[in-house]
């Protein structure tokens, strides 16, 4: 690519904000255009064909919003589209060519959408990468994709970016420079304010299998590898989520609170292009630590998390209700275990149907309102639930969907959907999936979803994608009704000294779920019995632990039990043990406790 001219410091643009949008004026505005979100959507070609061709039909409609200067500020379609062609037109002219490989190192914020829509519609492709990167990690990404151009957001982590490796041009959305460095800011950029048609006109040219995007996997089991993406995989998990969520009933403005990382598979395609293909105004929420206080304000109609946030909520819920009065305590317990039972679809007696809504109205409603109160339903993905803790949100009536998949195929799967949710399965496969499974046992997946390869690696390309189907590495089973249901990773199975296989996963969740354990690992390949390492919850010493332990041994067959266990601080981002969508980095972790373990005979 040709070197831009260099840039100077960002000029705010406050053209992008409207003002805050209450209440009445997202009615007002829904009312008029009079699109009801989560219904079957046309056959667009490619991503930016959806977002140019939503924009068209919607100008007017809310589409992002997030807090900005003490408030919550919105932006429109119509002004999405103005600055998304504008941003496509001053990369093209600053060198950006079709298969140019472009880094995107920001928090999810409106400028995100913007530039993924801007480079597909040049044919250039989008490189999502963590803001929790390493300069390591983001020289690892820069390398493998041949990457020269990075979009970033805040002063800090472009100096990460700048370290990291040679680039010709960094775009920078706030005031940036860098010996030797060209640095364009970002308002330069959005500041074309012309019609979008052009611009439109162009990406709705671009063939379905294209490459859309390069995502990277977020390195459980070594170094992250990248995905290359076509536009067919992504709108057909679009389309199958529409379809699935399509039972429920038509609402003229959803609402979606986005926090998980837009750089991991699941956010870019779920939480950006799904949703706002769909309608739904996309509110970013400012952080997972004010994630609480978010709900309680934005009041989502809809969410997507992952598991670990979800063993976060019920066990704070749990502390709480600990410290309660034991009266209280028992009609916490019996608004759960009768919620259960209605979710499971048993048929309860008058006088249980009586205590139910009582029980609604006393405890369940207070629950749901942490989450906003007006929750429509909420999709647990990116790693395993376990069964229990879901069965605890349904029983306090929150609609909570599991799904499955994987950066390769999109990334969505499968999934439950509202009105036949089955908790200890993920569902079934969406519209468009063929799903099989081998006689290892592997899922094995094919259509549309299935991604290209991985970049620059044909071997392991050629391993994955065998006559078309992608060999997932789960391992799983399909009930009579077409449910899947998850046992393990192929490659996390351990493998005991008596050739015993032994799912962690399992043990794990079984862990996970006991009250006085926040996190754990199993490790034992090639030795006699398993071992656990474990962080306590708050307030739980050495004693409540092993209880804990214990507890979890007595469902467990004799090969499965945990015959030693040690406890260990909390596995972070920080500490490098978490990846960014808080899935445990199994090799970092037993790296890491290594003296531990030799100590413990492991």
């Amino acid at each position: 690519m040709a070197a831009p001219g260099t840039g100077g410091g960002i000029v705010v643009d406050s053209s992008q904000w409207l003002p805050d949008l209450q209440a009445s004026q997202h009615a007002a505005s829904d009312k008029a255009v009079r699109v009801p979100a989560l219904r079957a959507l046309p056959e667009w070609p490619n991503l930016p064909s959806m977002m140019f061709d939503r924009a068209r039909s919607w100008p007017e409609r809310p589409m992002l919003r997030r807090w900005r200067d003490g408030a919550w500020r919105g932006m429109t379609w119509g002004v999405f589209a103005r600055k998304a062609a504008s941003a496509a037109r001053a990369l093209r002219a600053a060198g950006v060519a079709p298969g140019d490989r472009v880094v995107i190192v920001s928090e999810n914020r409106p400028e995100y959408p913007i530039i993924e829509t801007a480079l597909m519609a040049i044919r250039a492709v989008p490189v999502p990468a963590y803001t929790t990167n390493t300069v390591a990690d983001h020289a690892h990404i820069l390398r493998d994709s041949g990457a020269r151009v990075a979009v970033v957001s805040t002063a800090a982590l472009a100096g990460r970016v700048a370290l990291a490796g040679p680039l010709d041009l960094l775009v920078a959305m706030e005031p940036f420079s860098y010996p030797g460095l060209t640095v364009a800011p970002w308002s330069a950029l959005v500041a074309d304010q012309r019609d979008p048609g052009d611009v439109a006109a162009e990406a709705a040219m671009i063939p379905p299998d294209t490459l859309a995007c390069l995502i990277y996997t977020s390195g459980t089991g070594g170094a992250p590898k990248g995905v290359m993406l076509p536009h067919r995989a992504i709108l057909l998990n679009c389309r199958g989520l529409c379809d699935l969520l399509a039972e429920l009933p038509p609402r003229d403005h959803e609402v979606y609170l986005s926090f998980l990382p837009l750089s991991h598979s699941y956010e870019h395609t779920a939480g950006q292009f799904f949703l706002l293909g769909a309608g739904a105004e996309v509110v970013y929420a400012r952080g997972v630590e004010t994630l609480a206080a978010d709900m309680m304000t934005v009041r989502p109609t809809i969410m997507t998390m992952v598991p670990r946030v979800l063993e976060v909520i019920r066990g704070r819920i749990l502390a709480q209700v600990a410290r309660e009065p034991a009266w209280r305590r028992w009609l916490f317990g019996r608004a759960v275990a009768l919620g259960i039972r209605r979710a499971d679809g048993e048929a309860l007696s008058w006088p249980a149907r009586l205590e139910d809504r009582l029980l609604e109205r006393l405890v369940r409603r207070k629950a749901r309102a942490r989450f906003g109160g007006r929750l429509r339903a909420a999709v647990s993905g990116g790693a395993r639930l376990e069964p229990e803790i879901g069965r605890f949100f349904l029983g306090l009536g929150l609609p909570l969907l599991q799904g499955y998949g994987q950066t390769e195929a999109g990334p969505v799967i499968s999934a439950n959907a509202p009105g036949a949710i089955r908790i200890e399965t993920v569902g079934q496969p969406l519209a468009g999936v063929e799903l099989r499974i081998a006689a290892d046992g592997e899922i094995l997946v094919r259509g549309d979803l299935v991604m290209l390869g991985y970049w620059g690696r044909p071997e392991e390309t050629a391993a994955a994608i065998r006559d078309g189907w992608l060999h997932t590495g789960d391992i799983g089973e399909l009930d009579a009704g077409g449910y899947l249901r998850i046992t393990d990773r192929k490659k996390d199975m351990i493998v005991l000294s008596g050739g015993e296989n032994v799912s962690p996963a399992r043990i794990e969740g079984l862990l996970i779920a006991e009250a006085e354990i926040t996190q754990a690992v199993v490790l034992g390949e090639g030795r006699a019995g398993l071992t656990a390492l474990v962080v306590p919850a708050e307030g739980c010493d050495e004693m409540a632990v092993a209880t804990a332990v214990n507890n979890v041994n007595k469902r467990l067959s004799v090969t499965e039990r945990i015959r030693r266990h040690a406890i260990v601080p909390p596995f972070t981002i920080d500490n490098g043990m978490l990846t960014a969508t808080q899935k445990v980095r199994r090799h970092i972790v037993s790296h890491e406790h290594a003296g531990l373990l030799e100590k413990l005979g492991v």
